[in-house]
């Protein structure tokens, strides 16, 4: 079933729906209705505080309270949801997920939460598109019981910014939809040459019809790789029946000044190669190419809202498997532009195909390169699994921690400490090595090692490995499986990179942690 999304500025109060969803912060005074509510705290009056304290409302985050309204409001149902403490894009986002979840089988819904401004509004829509994502592809008795109406109230549904930001949200949300879509689906169906068919379908979809986009689009077979010479890629994928793909997509507005690369790291499924993995540590393996469909649909998104900068994201799609031709511990692979590596680790694979796709950007002198990975586990553990880490030049991961800030994605910036520079030319026999076994500091060893491929440009690594999956119950506007991380964070970078076009990148020579 098709939904549709209305902007609006009427009443919670008087709008005629089967639910409404309101608000809810909580206070040292107890649980108060959050902007957007105020026509339903009048409607109920002084009902209202013993209301909520009889049903142990407390306003905190995630949480969902549905109240009969016995013709209170002209709609017969109200869903409380919890903003915790403060009301921002996170907040908002977070309660709009939990809200898509709270109200099956209603044929229309209005959301009143806080939407006062262009920022809030794409947060509240966004948030209830992605919290009611469901993959059902191989559900045979699967039910779409959404609301075929959905009605965002806010006080500024009438201001171009705040359509904007709605119709926009739209476009993004299903940037990050799609991202799921891919990274949850079946390794067995997603490997390497069928990803690269599923974006160039993806790819006809996006550049159809009148006024539609301009994106090139380049699939680099096994051939190819082994002529551009791409060691890195080809020597991660050897080992599987399925051989590994580069895809580059460009797309160049004519209004474009600014160049911005997106290297997205495309491991279909991670065996862990001859080092290989424990069983327990495989099974959500399939979601080894995250960063590669985040590049690559935040690329679409960013055509589809007529930006005007330049991308150029590249996605090394390999599987890493066991076979007799598998790459072992010890053998010496030959990255794009001649760099040797010394193979320590076959389960630290990802930074060998980023390697070739790095080189691969940076020949085209972008003015940033930014790389979208599930990398370590390292960085799982410092950070935990829904914190990003970024790591690269002070001025750009400054700029990616500003955008994720503004669409609602958390990051952290972390160091390359001097020795790590040492630790990565450890080999006797290649020019760098690419794992040394060493249990501390592994995310930062792999971000020094990526750093040795971006030619000294400005560049940030966004280290995904735990955002990017949600193995776990549902979060806010996070459902089960992919998340869609980075996708957003990306669009929000280069709509700053649009906006600031012109004045040109920062000094790079400072990188962090150095």
């Amino acid at each position: 079933m098709t939904s549709t999304y209305t902007l609006r500025s009427a009443s919670p109060a008087k709008t005629r729906t089967d639910a409404v969803v309101v608000g809810v912060l909580k206070t040292d005074k107890g649980p108060v209705l959050a902007d957007g509510g105020e026509d339903v705290a009048a409607a109920f009056g002084r009902k209202l505080r013993p209301m909520l304290a009889s049903l142990g409302v407390s306003g905190k985050s995630g949480e969902s309270v549905k109240i009969p309204t016995a013709g209170t409001l002209n709609a017969p149902l109200l869903v409380l949801v919890g903003l915790g403490t403060e009301t921002d894009v996170v907040s908002v986002r977070r309660a709009a997920g939990v809200a898509a979840r709270s109200v099956p089988n209603a044929s229309s819904l209005a959301l009143a939460l806080p939407a006062g401004d262009a920022s809030l509004v794409a947060a509240a829509l966004q948030g209830y598109l992605l919290g009611g994502y469901t993959f059902t592809r191989y559900k045979k008795d699967a039910k779409d019981d959404r609301p075929a109406e959905v009605v965002l109230l806010s006080p500024v549904a009438r201001d171009t910014a705040a359509i904007t930001a709605f119709e926009e949200a739209q476009v993004v949300a299903a940037a990050v939809a799609a991202t799921r879509d891919w990274v949850n689906e079946p390794p067995g169906n997603l490997t390497p040459p069928l990803f690269a068919d599923a974006v160039t379908a993806a790819h006809k979809a996006a550049t159809k019809g009148r006024g539609a986009p301009k994106i090139a689009l380049q699939v680099f077979e096994e051939d190819q790789l082994a002529e551009l010479g791409c060691g890195g890629i080809l020597g991660v994928g050897r080992g599987s029946d399925a051989p590994p793909r580069l895809v580059r997509l460009e797309y160049a507005p004519e209004a474009a000044s600014t160049h911005l690369a997106l290297v997205g790291k495309g491991i279909t499924f991670d065996s862990g190669g001859l080092t290989i993995k424990p069983g327990s540590s495989m099974t959500t393996m399939k979601s080894d190419m995250a960063g590669a469909a985040a590049v690559l649909q935040a690329t679409f998104a960013i055509a589809a809202l007529g930006l005007p900068i330049k991308v150029t994201a590249w996605a090394p799609m390999a599987e890493n498997m066991v076979s007799g031709d598998a790459a072992r511990p010890g053998d010496v692979l030959t990255i794009r532009g001649g760099t040797t590596v010394e193979v320590l680790n076959t389960d630290a694979e990802g930074r060998l195909v980023l390697a070739d796709a790095l080189a691969m950007a940076v020949e085209e002198q972008p003015d940033l390169v930014v790389d979208v990975a599930t990398l370590t586990g390292a960085m799982v553990m410092a950070l935990g699994e829904k914190v990003c880490g970024v790591v690269g030049t002070d001025d750009v991961v400054a700029q990616v921690i500003a955008a994720g800030t503004r669409a609602g994605e958390a990051h952290w910036a972390m160091p390359i400490p001097e020795e790590m520079s040492e630790r990565i030319r450890s080999s006797k026999v290649a020019d760098l090595a690419q794992h040394d076994w060493v249990r501390w500091g592994g995310g930062l060893y792999a971000a020094a090692f990526l750093r040795e491929f971006t030619a000294g440009l400005p560049w940030a690594h966004l280290d995904i490995a735990g955002p990017s999956f949600n193995s776990g119950g549902p979060f806010g506007d996070w459902t089960s499986g992919g998340t869609g991380f980075a996708v957003t964070t990306l669009v929000d970078l280069a709509r700053d990179l649009a906006a600031t076009a012109g004045s040109g990148v920062q000094d790079s020579s400072t990188v962090s942690g150095d």
